[in-house]
């Protein structure tokens, strides 16, 4: 019964919005060079998402962020889910960093590419580095924020797998705080490779941001690992389960 209302139902509600939020998108960043409005279509393209799936939201810690200030996110990645939930509730103009595939998904990369979302080449390190160093001049220049999901991915099995450092490299290139986020029960919302959306609440815990004024791009890797211990503890502290892999020096 649930796959059948998920396919028959939610699928399509969702498909009808991307559509049409993706018109609408498009016809909007031909007025908007900044990207702030496009940003606005994506969050009430989100907000229908949540409505159609039927997922109740919890936030809490948004009192540590200053609606005017400008940081990276960084947070575990469990499902496609993950993005509506922070579009929606985290109310600061911010742009996500993204694999190239999804700038090449009908709409969906249209609406990314208008709205000045950066895609990342992680076929190609070299390409990805120069990405990453470009991510930090936008969001120093434009004073904006940035998403990351510095494990690379989904989790397959919801455990936190460890971190890339894109996202300490472009906190400490611009010079902005990073913020730990941690997302839980979104897996259990929209499970990587199920295509049965089930309602339910989430959360979305935001951690203390984690000053960069200072450090250089060697603190990079230890930044990486601040980072990911704060999210398994606000994992354990919100009644989630995470489990912290062992982390390898750098040879």
């Amino acid at each position: 019964m649930a796959f059948l209302w998920s396919v028959g139902v939610v699928v399509p509600l969702i498909a009808l919005s991307t559509i049409l939020c993706g018109c609408v998108s498009i016809a909007v960043s031909f007025f908007d060079s900044k990207g702030d409005r496009t940003l606005n279509v994506a969050r009430a393209w989100a907000r229908s998402l949540l409505f159609f799936s039927g997922v109740r939201v919890e936030v809490e810690g948004l009192e540590k962020i200053d609606r005017q200030g400008h940081y990276v996110f960084c947070g575990n990645h469990l499902s496609y889910m993950d993005t509506p939930v922070v579009l929606t509730h985290i109310p600061v103009q911010f742009r996500f960093l993204a694999k190239r595939g999804l700038f090449q998904i009908p709409f969906l990369g249209t609406h990314l590419s208008q709205a000045g979302h950066v895609p990342v080449p992680r076929e190609d390190p070299r390409a990805a580095l120069k990405t990453m160093t470009h991510a930090a001049e936008i969001l120093h220049k434009r004073a904006i924020s940035l998403l990351i999901f510095p494990e690379g991915g989904r989790s397959h099995d919801g455990v936190l797998q460890p971190f890339k450092e894109g996202a300490a490299y472009i906190a400490i290139k611009a010079q902005v705080p990073l913020v730990p986020i941690a997302l839980i029960g979104t897996r259990e919302v929209l499970a990587m490779g199920s295509a049965v959306i089930r309602g339910g609440t989430v959360r979305l815990w935001i951690g203390d941001p984690i000053p960069t004024k200072g450090l250089i791009l060697k603190d990079r890797e230890h930044l990486t690992n601040e980072a990911r211990v704060r999210i398994v503890e606000l994992l354990e502290g919100s009644g989630g389960t995470a489990q912290l892999p062992a982390i390898q020096p750098r040879s």
